[in-house]
C-alpha cells in the first residue's frame, strides 16, 4: 500500500498533471471534482448534439505535455493526435486589410512585408529575436521553477549575464515596446493582443509578454476531437497510473489540524483524509473562504481591480459567409486604446477586438457544408459578481460584437437554440470567488508576476496548481504548475515525514 495520500480538488489541467506525476511516485492520488468530466476551464459544450470547445482554443508548448506523459511511461501521441498548423491565426482590419501569421517566421516576415512594407518585415525578425531571447532567458529560470522572487531570478539569470535579465524590459509595458518595434500601428495592435493571453491589457503588462510570441512560433496544434480531448487524455493516464477521480463532488471544506492541511471535507460530510492537499481551483477560491475559515490565509486575496479580464463568448453552431475563415481569427477593432479603457472603467467596448474559432477548419480547408462549429469571444471586465449585465448591455454588446465581424467581411447566421452565450457572471458561476476573471491575477506591472501564488501556500500541507498560480495562466502554463506542485509536495514529504493526522468529524476515510 503506498505510504501516502494525497487530495486533489479540481480535475482541471494543473490538478491532472500533479495526479499522474504523484501517482508515479507511489502515492494514493485522489481527485476530486464538482463537474461531471475532467477539464476545468479546458471544458467542451454540446450544442445540437455536436460538441465544441468553449474554453482554450491554442496549444502551444507540446513539449510540456510529451515530457509529461513520457515521465509516467507513456507517449502523447498514443492519447491525443496533434496537428500542426502552418497558419498561426489570421488577422483583419476592415474587408481589405489581412494578415496571416504563420509557424515559418520567414513566410510571416514575407506576408508582414506585404502588407506593412519592407521596413515592418525587418521590424518583425528584429522583434521575434528579442521574443526569443526573453523565452530563453525566463524558460528554466522563471517559468519552470518554484516561483523565484525579483532576487532569486536575478542569481538564476546571472550565469546568463545580467545583460539578460535587463533585457527582458520588466520596467517598460508591452505598448512602450511594440512602439518602439513596428511604426505601422496595426502591428503594434497585433502582437498587444499577446497580453491578452494572460488576461491583461497591453497598455499595462509588462513588455516581458511578448515571449507568447515566440512561444506560438515553436508551434501551434490542433487536437482531433478538440482541445477538451486533451483533458480526457490525461484523466484516462491519471486512472491508469492509480489515481481515484470522484466527479460530481463538490469540496466543502479543506480539513486542518495541528496547523497542517490533513483531507477534505465534502459537501456530503464525508472526510478524506490526506498527508497533503493540492488546489487546483482559482487561489481567489481559498482567500475568499470557500474551502473553510482554516485555510483561507493559505493564499493572498486579490481586490477585484486586481483581476485579468474575462470574457464573452458565443459558442454556436452557424454559417459563415463572406470572409475566408482560418482555424483561428482576430477581427480588430478601430480604436485599440478606447477598447482597454472601456474594459478599465468596467465597461463592455464599445467596439470589441473579436476573436473566431472555426473548429471544423483547419490549414487552407474551406467552409463545411452546412453550419460550422464557432466560437467568438471579445474581452470583457471581470465583474460578474458585482455587476452582472443587463439584457440591454449585453444585447448592444452582441449588435457591437457582430457588428465588427460584418465590417470586416464576416456574417454570420445561427438560431437562438444552437447559439450559447457566456457572460462574466457565468463564468463567475463556473469558477466562484473569481467575477468571471479567466487568468487569475492580471499582469499588470513588474512585480505582477511575483505577486502569484507559489505551489506551497502559506498553509503547510496545502499546495497551490493551475493557471491562477505561478507560472500563470495558459494550458502549458497549468500543467507545469501542477507539476510544480507535485514536486513541492514530495519533497517536503521526504523532508518532514509528518504523522498521519487523525481529525475525523464523521464521515468516511478513505484510507
Amino acid at each position: 500500500m503506498p505510504a501516502h495520500h494525497a487530495v486533489i480538488i479540481g480535475a482541471g489541467v494543473g490538478g491532472l498533471a500533479a495526479a499522474i506525476d504523484l501517482a508515479v511516485r507511489g502515492l494514493a492520488v485522489t481527485v476530486v471534482e464538482r463537474a461531471s468530466g475532467p477539464g476545468g476551464k479546458l471544458r467542451g459544450v454540446g450544442i445540437g448534439g455536436r460538441t465544441l470547445d468553449a474554453g482554450p482554443t491554442v496549444l502551444t508548448m507540446r513539449p510540456v505535455f510529451e515530457q509529461l506523459f513520457d515521465d509516467a511511461g507513456a507517449a502523447l501521441a498514443d492519447h491525443v493526435t496533434l496537428r500542426p498548423l502552418d497558419v498561426i491565426a489570421r488577422h483583419a482590419w476592415s474587408e481589405t486589410e489581412r494578415l496571416d501569421l504563420f509557424a515559418d517566421p520567414r513566410q510571416s516576415a514575407q506576408a508582414i512585408g506585404d502588407f506593412a512594407g519592407a521596413a515592418a518585415a525587418k521590424e518583425f525578425e528584429a522583434f521575434s529575436a528579442r521574443a526569443k531571447r526573453i523565452f530563453d532567458t525566463l524558460d528554466m529560470s522563471f517559468m519552470r521553477a518554484q516561483r523565484p522572487d525579483p532576487v532569486s531570478l536575478a542569481i538564476a539569470v546571472a550565469p546568463q549575464g545580467l545583460g539578460r535579465l535587463w533585457g527582458i524590459s520588466p520596467f517598460t509595458t508591452l505598448w512602450q515596446a511594440l512602439g518602439r518595434h513596428f511604426h505601422d500601428p496595426r502591428l503594434r495592435q497585433l502582437f498587444g493582443r499577446y497580453a491578452t493571453y494572460c488576461g491583461a491589457s497591453p497598455f499595462k503588462a509588462p513588455a516581458t509578454l511578448m515571449l507568447v510570441a515566440h512561444a506560438e512560433q515553436g508551434g501551434v496544434w490542433t487536437v482531433d476531437g478538440g482541445m477538451h480531448r486533451l483533458a480526457t487524455a490525461l484523466a484516462r493516464l491519471a486512472v491508469a497510473r492509480g489515481v481515484t477521480i470522484r466527479y460530481g463532488t463538490d469540496v466543502a471544506e479543506v480539513l486542518v489540524a495541528r496547523g497542517r492541511a490533513c483531507g477534505v471535507r465534502l459537501a456530503t460530510n464525508e472526510h478524506l483524509i490526506a498527508d497533503a492537499v493540492i488546489s487546483n481551483a482559482d487561489a481567489a477560491a481559498l482567500s475568499s473562504g470557500l474551502f473553510g475559515r482554516k485555510a483561507e490565509h493559505a493564499a493572498p486575496k486579490m481586490p477585484p481591480k486586481a483581476r485579468s479580464l474575462s470574457a464573452v463568448t458565443w459558442t454556436m453552431n452557424a454559417t459563415a459567409r463572406g470572409f475566408p475563415l482560418h482555424r483561428h481569427n482576430v477581427f480588430f477593432s478601430a480604436d485599440y486604446p478606447a477598447e482597454f479603457s472601456d474594459l478599465g472603467r468596467g465597461r463592455l467596448p464599445r467596439d470589441p477586438t473579436v476573436y473566431v474559432c472555426a473548429q471544423d477548419r483547419d490549414d487552407g480547408t474551406s467552409a463545411p457544408e452546412g453550419p460550422e462549429r464557432l466560437l467568438c469571444l471579445i474581452n470583457a471586465p471581470a465583474t460578474g459578481d458585482g455587476h452582472p449585465f443587463d439584457a440591454p448591455e449585453i444585447e448592444q454588446c452582441r449588435e457591437t460584437t457582430f457588428r465588427r465581424l460584418a465590417i470586416c467581411g464576416l456574417r454570420l447566421s445561427s438560431t437562438p437554440t444552437d447559439t450559447m452565450m457566456t457572460t462574466p457572471a457565468d463564468f463567475h458561476r463556473l469558477y466562484p470567488a473569481t467575477g468571471g476573471a479567466l487568468y487569475g491575477r492580471a499582469s499588470h506591472g513588474w512585480l505582477a508576476s511575483f505577486q502569484r501564488p507559489a505551489a506551497r501556500s502559506k498553509l503547510p500541507g496545502l499546495y497551490l496548481a493551475g493557471g491562477s498560480t505561478h507560472p500563470g495562466p495558459g494550458v502549458p502554463m497549468a500543467a507545469i504548475s501542477g507539476r510544480l506542485a507535485a514536486q513541492s509536495l514530495i519533497a517536503d514529504l521526504v523532508s518532514t515525514r509528518p504523522s498521519r493526522a487523525t481529525v475525523m468529524h464523521g464521515g468516511t476515510s478513505m484510507r
